[in-house]
């Protein structure tokens, strides 16, 4: 039974890399083969669905989007750019520490659609390269989101998992994550992280300016077009189809310009060899309709355009916001205190709980478009999420997580726990490159759980090992979303990311391996 179920997820892991299917439908199939073949039960597939981390991840996901419809985090970064020139370095100053802040709270994502464009357009508007800015953006949501529990939804799925196992194993020392716990080892990471960069990035990162066709914009600026630039997601239905058989322009009523990928612009004039992939960033010559009709859809993960946009809700509203949010960070952090637990016993006062009251106090107050909640949420994440809860059990009932740790632990007997914690960290940070944090953490937590049984030591260290290191995925932009979202809009190369990523992901690493086992005692 051990070797079927590492034949199966040597096979996910190909499927995963090469990208034949989206990651949520890749994991599902090797959930049902292992349903199939007895490893699972149909309980053990299921259960994912009704994990408390997951519907979490679902729910923060309208949270963002009302916060992003509040217009705020525009403003913000409006007050955070400067108005006249200014060094780069000066401007990553200003700008690393707040966004970091902002995601720690905040789905990384909507954070990052909406400040790269407006960073790209302040750049162009003084003359400085943009490719300065962007990746010191997507790593500073990063570093962000390893500082909080809801920072990132990989730190919700391993506090998913945790909980499970302890209810399973009360005596096994597993406990989940409290909302700042994280706090302990992230702060220090992303303090040292934005160090580096500022350092760093002058040297490791390109000096590139986009060529933009002026022509183009000069001759729609007296008639109703204007230029727009698109991120695809993965909804998008002529995903993995030829361009030249789709007509986007009967589709969707705008003229196709360019299409980026990798740092490059393909050429328009042959379409027969290009498809359309995920990620992949369109320039469009659109109308108003096109805002109206798209500029929500999920099929883009990005609409950008030229115009400048007044903030869509009123001010008290915008308030309004502002204090649910900070009710329900601050509930979540009191929560889950001793004190609370014991002047009310009968209510479980944890992040689910606060979650759970601000998106229905947010929906009935038309923070976000209710009737059309189901577009705000990522789907495939959610399903990867839930599947990889069924992966993870697979792998502890056939064996094999057992028999990977045993291994690991026979190779590094004389060294000790501390390299085994940086074998993990290594094995999770390099799955997460490769395919999705979630994933990544998926196949690394059954086999740090026995690490740990075979060690005799407590599984906390590991655990949180893992938190940090699904997040850690600097090297490329295929691991992290951000990274694909800045890639195709500051067109950047894959080299570029593996330049100044690197050194950070090593720093990371000799970091978490350091700081983790004062935290969390082995």
């Amino acid at each position: 039974m051990t070797a079927f179920v590492t034949i199966v997820l040597l096979l996910l892991l190909v499927a995963l890399i090469k990208e034949a299917l989206r990651p949520g439908i890749v994991l599902f199939s090797g959930a049902v083969v292992f349903l199939c073949a007895g490893v699972l039960t149909p309980k053990e597939v299921i259960e994912g669905f009704s994990n408390k981390g997951m519907i979490t991840v679902a729910l923060l996901f309208l949270v963002s989007e009302g916060v992003r419809r509040s217009g705020l985090l525009e403003q913000m970064l409006g007050w955070l750019l400067p108005k006249g020139q200014l060094a780069v370095r000066r401007v990553q100053l200003r700008m690393m520490p707040a966004v970091s802040f902002i995601s720690a709270f905040l789905n990384n994502t909507p954070v990052v659609v909406i400040f790269a464009p407006m960073i790209k357009r302040w750049a162009e508007q003084h003359k400085v390269s943009p490719t300065k800015l962007l990746i010191p953006l997507s790593f500073a949501t990063i570093l962000g989101g390893m500082c909080t529990l809801i920072g990132t939804s990989t730190n919700l799925v391993v506090h998913g998992m945790a909980l499970d196992y302890a209810a399973q194993c009360p005596d096994s020392g597993v406990r989940g994550l409290d909302m700042f716990e994280l706090g302990k080892v992230g702060l220090i990471i992303a303090v040292v992280g934005t160090l580096y960069i500022l350092i760093a990035s002058n040297f490791l990162l390109p000096e590139r300016r986009e060529e933009r066709h002026d022509s183009l914009a000069e001759g729609a600026a007296d008639s109703k077009y204007f230029r727009v630039e698109v991120v695809l997601g993965a909804r998008f239905p002529a995903i993995n189809r030829r361009v030249r058989d789709f007509d986007f322009k009967e589709k969707y009523g705008a003229t196709l310009l360019e299409i980026r990928r990798n740092g490059q612009t393909l050429l328009m004039h042959d379409m027969r060899k290009v498809h359309f992939h995920d990620g992949d960033t369109l320039v469009l010559l659109a109308d108003e309709a096109f805002m109206n009709n798209w500029g929500d859809s999920s099929f883009f993960l990005m609409v950008a355009d030229t115009r400048q946009k007044e903030a869509p809700m009123s001010r008290k509203k915008q308030w309004f916001t502002v204090i649910l949010l900070a009710l329900m960070i601050f509930g979540a952090a009191i929560g889950e205190l001793p004190v609370t637990r014991e002047a009310i016993p009968a209510m479980k006062l944890d992040m689910f709980f606060f979650v759970c009251v601000t998106t229905v106090i947010m929906a009935w107050a038309n923070i976000f478009p209710a009737r059309k909640y189901t577009k705000f949420i990522s789907w495939d994440i959610l399903v990867t999420i839930a599947s990889a809860f069924a992966i993870s059990k697979a792998m502890q009932n056939s064996g094999m997580a057992d028999a990977v740790a045993s291994w690991a632990v026979g190779l590094s007997h004389e060294h000790g726990a501390y390299v085994l914690l940086a074998v993990v960290f290594i094995i999770t940070s390099t799955f997460t490159e490769l395919m999705t944090n979630n994933a990544a953490a998926a196949l690394s937590f059954p086999i740090s759980l026995s690490i740990a049984e075979h060690l005799g030591v407590s599984p906390m260290p590991f655990i949180v090992c893992i938190c940090v290191a699904a997040s850690a995925s600097f090297c490329t932009p295929i691991g992290y979303q951000t990274n694909l979202i800045v890639q195709g809009v500051g067109n950047y190369r894959f080299s570029d990311f593996i330049k100044i990523g690197l050194p950070l992901n090593l720093i990371v690493m000799v970091l978490s391996v350091w700081l983790i086992p004062i935290f969390w005692p082995f």
